[in-house]
This record gives C-alpha cells, structure tokens and sequence, in this order.
C-alpha cells in the first residue's frame, strides 16, 4: 500500500492505496503487543480502544485481554443481563468478533449476536440495552461495538456501552484499561476462553433481530407518514458500511422512495474517494470523501450517508451540496424543538465546546437551557435518560435526541435518525435543511468556522491540557474583548483538556490530540472570513506564547 498523497483528495482510491485484508488479519493473530510499551497497551479514547494490527496496536491479545476486563467489571458491578454485540464492516472486525465471542462464552455472558452473522450498527445496539432495560432493576444488559467508526480500513476498534446504553465514562473505561492491561502484563493467563466453535455453539450464545427491533422503533423517533406522502425522492451511501440492510429494510417497510446508491460491502473500502489527506477515509461529513453522493445531488431532493458503523451522518442537498455538521445541528435543533410537541418542556439542547455557537443562538431563542460540554458523546448519555437533554450533538456529525413522544431513544450517536430527520425537515417545510441554514443566517447571524492543526511534543501536550485561564494573558481577540476563559465546561464542569476564549462575535478553543502529534484550533466567527482567519493566528500565537512561558 503506497503511502497518502494529500493531492489526490477527493479522487477515486487506487490499487495501489487498498490495504492487503488477508496480511492485516494474519498481523491480527500473529503480533503480540509489547505491555512495556506505552503505544501498545489498551488506551480508551472518547470511543474505545483503536489501533493497527500492523503496528500491534489492535490484535487478538488487546480484545482478549479487554473483553476479559468487561467480564470481570461486569461481575464486580452485578450486571448479568444479556451482553449485546455488534460489528461494523473493518477488516479487522469479524476477527475481533470472534475473539471477543470466545471469551464471552467462556466466562458465562449471555450474549446476543445478529441473526444470519449480519453486521450492526452502534445505534442498534444502543436501542437494544435501553429497550431491554426499560423498568428494570434487575439483569440489566450492556453492549460492545467493534469498530474504528470512520477511521481507515486497516484499524480496528472496540468500544463498550454499559447499562446506560451510551459510551461508558472514564471512571468505567479507566477499571477496564487498567484490567486489561494487567491481563497483558501477565501473559494473558487469567483469560478465560473457549474455540470459536464452542463458543458459537454455547447456550449462552444466542441471536438477536436488530434490524428487525430497530427499524420497526424508528416510526417511535421519525415521521415516515409524513416522509412518504410528500413523495420526497431521497438517496443514501452507507459508504460500505454495517447500516446496507437496514436502509434497505427502511425503504421497504416504510414505502419510502429511497434509492440505496451504493450496497457494495468491501473491507478496503476500494469505492471511497479519498479523503484530505490523500487516506481512505469513511467520513460523511467531509467533501472529498463523500464526493460519490455529491456527484449525484440533483437526483434527489435530499441525500445522505452515514460511517461504517452509522454513528455519524452527512447531509447532502440539491441547493446546497454537503452542509457542514455544525450547519445541519443548528437546523436539526431548531426544528425538534419547535415540532415535538410532547418532548419535556425543560428537555435542553446539548452541544460540545467545540460545536458552533449557532446552536448557542437557536437555543436561547427557543427559550431552551444550553447544556455545552467537553468533547465526547459520553456527556449527553444521562440527560437524554432523563429527558433533561431532548438533543445532544457533537461537531463531528454525531448526534441523537428523543422519541417522539419524549422518551429516550438512542444515548449513542446515532447517523440513522439525524439522516431519516433531514428528509422529515424536507417534508415538513417545503426547503431543505440547507435552505432552512440560510434562513437561520438570516435571523440570528452567519457563522465561520475552521480547525487548525499544529505540532506538539508530548510536554506540549500534557501542559496544554492542564491550562488554567489565569494562565491566558490576552485581553482581547481579533480586537474583541475577551469575554470568558474556559477551562471547564459550563454546561456540567468538567475539565474540557484544554482552553477555550470567548468573545461577542467569535470564539477559539485549543486542544490536544489524543492521538496524534499536535494541538487542535477550532475558532468560529460571526463577522465574516477574515475575522476567521485573524482568530485563528492570533490563538495559535496566544497558544504558543503559553506554550513556550
């Protein structure tokens, strides 16, 4: 596989940039990750553990040594309802499934797995632990999705849903990294597994209808009445990934007309068009990775795509092309809150840090409580429970909110429902949810936003994330006052990791990656472009001048 090419973004994928899936799955089995090392042992992001078989990173002894720590965090935390579980279309996946199924059977876990070995979407399996624990006390059930999301074709990734059906928090993925990686300190000898026939074959192994469960509930979420008699022709990519069937049956059992522009399943991802950085890429919120379904725009009146594992949405529009995500969630929040009568009449709208202040906007003049927190969809999970929260969203195109009738939904990112609501919107208005953005501009202000990346050491890093504002000596920003500095969420007072600056018309916020070499800049502004850009190089000289003190 030749390396990236930041030139060909937006072009088809070559031969030579597909991954060797068979090579990739002998690595799986064949590389032991070394416990000494700091970049091979188990690490929980904001979604899960991933990596690269290649760089033993993501192999057979990461998943066996996690999913024994769930076993055994299960155990000390009296969960011992069924175990759902569910993989996207990675070619590292199947193989992680079989892994994972091995100790689950072996340590007793009723688990419940796709009927016909189908592929499952993060949603789906959310849907499922809140349906299943829906007025219990007792053997409560929890999940685990395998999958990297969006990331490219050779990683891997496995995350886990406790009872709550959301991402687990820290405190629940911190007992589990540390477990696991007691268990690869070891040798792995405290793993308790079984052949994959055995386990295929145990009692405790049982099949479970998503598809089925899941679509059959979205009528409790979207307005397919509505949807089909306005005669809306609508497109969806699944990019190749584990939504196909679902869509299919959604299309289907809703009468809607819904051409599925793409059902090919392909673990290298060879029908993608390159994403920016010249990677292939499932990403349905970026130009030159959805350039398939832009292509084919004016054939439908809306369209849309989801990831390979259908937690994040991209909208595509004939007047607009491919709206960006911040875009879409101010559109999405205010049309929920304004067209479900019965949501709970405090139910607030969450958004994190990074998210536009649009949403800020469309908030206070619904009259709604803006709950803004750190990065990470584990933030919404309670208030969604509760009904507190009717719509939580991230800026990377990943969202959920309420059953119609105010109940909890999905506490996952769910790509399905922000998809099917675009079509709703389209219905509903008469204008798609990008005419529906203008109109937005035009009442409550335009909104430019941009994130810029730049090197940092891991001291950088580490004292980036640990800023204070006491720490921030600048008093205005692109001849602004600065109106706040944050180091915390205001909407719940979490550490957000790093800092955010706030003023009248625009706003920064700097940040580490959690697993690349450099700092993130996220800056928006109400004033036009070259406001933007004057943001953006004045926080990263006010985040380099602290850097370097």
């Amino acid at each position: 596989m030749n390396p990236p090419n930041p030139a060909q973004a937006g072009q088809r994928a070559g031969a030579d940039q597909l991954i060797d899936v068979a090579a990739l799955q002998r690595a799986y089995y064949a590389l032991r990750p070394d416990p000494a090392d700091p970049g091979q042992r188990v690490a929980f992001g904001t979604s899960g553990h991933r990596g690269c078989a290649f760089d033993a990173t993501f192999n057979e002894a990461h998943v066996l040594a996690i999913t024994q720590a769930i076993c055994d965090y299960r155990r000390a935390n009296g969960i011992d309802g069924p175990l759902f579980l569910g993989i996207d279309t990675h070619a590292l996946s199947q193989p992680a499934f079989d892994s994972a199924l091995e100790v689950l059977a072996a340590n007793g876990v009723e688990t419940r797995i796709a009927a016909g070995g189908e592929f499952t979407p993060t949603p789906a399996i959310s849907q499922a632990i809140l349906v299943h624990n829906r007025g219990r006390e007792r053997g409560l059930a929890d999940g685990i999705v395998i999958t990297p999301s969006h990331n490219p074709p050779q990683d891997g990734g496995f995350k886990y849903n406790p009872t709550n059906g959301g991402p687990a928090d820290t405190s629940v993925t911190s007992a589990i990294e540390q477990r696991a990686n007691a268990l690869l300190q070891e040798g792995l000898t405290s793993v308790r597994r079984l052949t994959p026939e055995q386990a295929r074959a145990a009692a405790t192994t049982r099949e479970h209808d998503f598809i089925g469960h899941y679509v059959a509930d979205l009528a409790n979420v979207i307005d397919f009445d509505l949807i089909r008699a306005s005669g809306l022709r609508l497109g969806v990519d699944p990019l190749g990934g584990a939504g196909l069937r679902y869509w299919q049956r959604i299309a289907a059992d809703y009468g809607l007309d819904l051409d599925v522009v793409n059902t090919q399943i392909d673990p290298q991802f060879g029908f993608m068009t390159l994403d920016w950085d010249g990677r292939i890429r499932m990403d349905p919120s970026s130009p030159p990775a959805m350039q398939g379904l832009i292509a084919l725009r004016d054939r439908f009146d809306v369209a849309f795509a989801c990831d390979p594992d259908h937690d994040r949405h991209g909208i595509v529009t004939r007047s607009g092309g491919l709206m960006l995500p911040n875009h879409y969630l101010a559109v999405m929040a205010d049309y929920l809150f304004t067209h479900r009568p019965d949501w709970p009449a405090a139910a607030g709208v969450g958004k994190t840090l990074v998210s536009s202040a649009l949403i800020d906007r469309v908030a206070a003049r619904l009259g709604r409580p803006l709950v803004e927190t750190p990065v990470g969809f584990k933030w919404f999970v309670d208030g969604l429970c509760a009904g507190s929260l009717g719509f939580g969203a991230e800026e990377s195109a990943g969202a959920s909110f309420l059953r119609r009738d105010g109940g909890v939904w999905s506490t996952d990112k769910d790509g399905l429902a922000p998809a099917l609501l675009s079509a709703e919107i389209t219905a509903r208005l008469g204008r798609d949810p990008y005419q529906r953005y203008r109109e937005l501009c035009t009442e409550l202000g335009e909104p430019h936003s941009s994130r810029r990346d730049a090197p940092a050491t891991a001291e950088q890093k580490k004292k980036l994330s640990r800023l204070s504002p006491a720490q921030i000596d600048a008093r205005e920003v692109a001849g602004e006052p600065v109106l706040q500095v944050l180091d915390k969420a205001p909407g719940n007072g979490a550490g957000i990791g790093g800092i955010k600056v706030v003023c009248a018309s625009g706003w920064f916020a700097a940040r580490p990656s959690g697993t690349e070499a450099i700092y993130k800049i996220y800056a928006e502004s109400f004033r036009g472009e070259d406001h933007l850009q004057q943001i953006l190089a004045e926080a990263q000289a006010v985040v380099d001048t602290t850097l370097s003190a």
